[in-house]
């Protein structure tokens, strides 16, 4: 991808991916379905779960699997505010721009 993707689009990225699961998501399967959207290393999304979790966006806790332990991110309910507040501001961002890119924007 040519765009760069700054920290509060990886923020928004990242929740909306755990809040698709209620009882959280381990860091591996973020990586994947993140990857879906995204280019991503393991070593970009640690630091980024790291702060959503500073921030109280996100609970981790960990579970056995298969005799070892996974650590799981869940969202938490300022978490899905933050998210909220994210799809608002994208939707008014990537409409801005897809106008502008169609030439229906307002001179």
């Amino acid at each position: 991808m040519v765009f760069n993707t700054g920290s509060a689009l990886l923020d928004a990225i990242v929740l909306a991916v755990v809040s698709l699961e209620e009882e959280g998501v381990y860091g591996y399967k973020i990586t994947q379905d993140v990857r879906k959207v995204i280019e991503l290393s393991e070593s970009t999304l640690y630091p980024v779960l790291r702060r959503l979790q500073k921030d109280e966006c996100l609970i981790v806790y960990d579970r056995e699997f298969a005799g070892r332990n996974r650590r799981y991110y869940k969202i938490t309910e300022k978490g899905s505010a933050q998210l909220a507040l994210y799809k608002n501001e994208w939707q008014s961002y990537s409409s801005k721009i897809s106008d502008m890119f169609s030439g229906r924007i307002e001179r």
